[in-house]
C-alpha cells in the first residue's frame, strides 16, 4: 500500500475541483440520519449570532488517556461524538468536519500526506488528532461514534481478506450504535469508464501523465502516474514516477464482507445520484452499523 510519496505534494492542486464540501454536506447529512455523532463545537460566527450552543465535551485527544479512566460519562460521551476519517489524505475533508464542529480523528498510513494535513490543521488553528498508521492495523485508544472513509481509500486494500480485517477493526473501534460509512470505486467504473486509458493533465507549476491498466481476471487497476514539477518557479522541472494499485468491487462483495465483519448494512447508494446503485454505477456508498462485537474484530490466524 506505498504510495502517495513524491505526489503528496501536488496532490492537492491536481484535485482542487473535488467537491469536498459536498462530500461533507452528504456525509453530515448520513451522519444525522443514522449516526449517534453530533456537532461538539460551532463557528465563531454561528456562536455570536446565539443560533446554536457549543456541546461541552472533551476533544478527540481524551482519547490517548487509560482505558480505565475512559470510564466516565463524559469520556463516553465524547467518544460517541468522535469521528474518525480514515485514509484521510492531505486532511482537506477532516478539516471540514471539524470547521462543521465534528470532534476528529484523522488516519493515514503515508508520512507526505499527513505532514501537508497537520500543516492544514496548524494553519486553521484546528483540533485534529493525526496518527500514521495503516488501516489494515487501525488501532485506537477508545472507540468513536463514527468511521468514515471516502475518496476510494477502501480500494488500496487488494484482497478480500484485508478488507474484511480493516472492517472487523473499524467494528470493534464504534462506539454501540455507531456507523461506518465508506465508498468504493465498482468494477465497473475500472472496466468499463477507466479501462486502460491514458490521462493527461497540465496546470501552471505542475503536470502529471496518468497510464491505467486493468486486469479484469484480478480485478486489479494500475496506474502509473508520471509528474512534472517546476523547482522553485524557474523553466527546470523535476520529474518523478509513482505507481499505484487499486482493486475494483462490486456492491454485493462489500455487503458481504461488512456482514462478515460484524456490522449491519443500513444503506447502498450510488454516490453520484444519491439513489439507488445500478450496473453502470461508478462509486458506491454504504452506510452500516455496529450491532455488537461478537468477536467480530478478531483477526484471522
Amino acid at each position: 500500500m506505498d504510495a502517495y510519496t513524491d505526489f503528496a505534494a501536488v496532490y492537492d492542486i491536481f484535485m482542487d475541483e473535488t467537491p469536498y464540501e459536498e462530500w461533507r454536506d452528504y456525509l453530515a447529512e448520513l451522519i444525522r440520519e443514522y449516526g449517534v455523532s453530533e456537532p461538539v463545537r460551532i463557528s465563531d460566527a454561528a456562536q455570536d449570532a446565539g443560533a446554536l450552543q457549543p456541546v461541552n465535551v472533551k476533544k478527540s485527544t481524551d482519547c490517548l488517556q487509560s482505558v480505565d479512566s475512559m470510564q466516565s460519562n463524559d469520556a463516553l460521551h465524547s467518544e460517541k461524538n468522535l469521528v474518525v476519517d480514515l485514509g484521510c489524505g492531505t486532511g482537506t475533508l477532516t478539516q471540514l468536519l471539524a470547521e462543521a464542529g465534528y470532534d476528529m480523528i484523522g488516519v493515514d498510513n503515508s508520512v507526505e500526506m499527513l505532514s501537508l494535513a497537520i500543516a492544514r490543521k496548524e494553519n486553521a488553528e484546528t483540533e485534529i488528532l493525526y496518527l500514521l498508521q495503516d488501516m489494515r492495523e487501525l488501532e485506537l485508544y477508545c472507540t468513536a461514534g463514527t468511521v468514515i472513509s471516502v475518496c476510494d481509500s477502501v480500494n488500496y486494500l487488494l484482497e478480500e481478506k484485508d478488507v474484511l480485517q480493516t472492517f472487523r477493526l473499524v467494528n470493534n473501534y464504534l462506539y454501540p450504535g455507531g456507523i461506518f460509512i465508506f465508498d468504493f470505486n465498482t468494477v465497473y467504473k475500472y472496466e468499463t469508464v477507466i479501462g486502460d486509458a491514458t490521462i493527461a493533465e497540465n496546470r501552471d507549476d505542475c503536470s502529471f501523465i496518468w497510464e491505467n491498466y486493468y486486469d479484469g481476471e484480478e480485478q486489479i487497476n494500475e496506474y502509473d502516474l508520471t509528474v512534472f514539477v517546476r523547482e522553485d518557479g524557474g523553466e527546470v522541472y523535476r520529474r518523478f514516477v509513482e505507481t499505484h494499485y487499486q482493486r475494483g468491487y462490486t456492491a454485493g462483495q462489500m455487503r458481504k464482507l461488512v456482514t462478515q465483519a460484524g456490522m449491519k448494512v443500513l444503506a447502498v447508494m450510488d454516490a453520484d445520484t444519491h439513489g439507488e446503485p445500478n450496473e453502470k454505477s461508478e462509486r458506491i456508498y454504504i452506510v452500516a452499523r455496529e450491532q455488537g462485537k461478537n468477536n467480530a474484530h478478531r483477526k484471522e490466524m
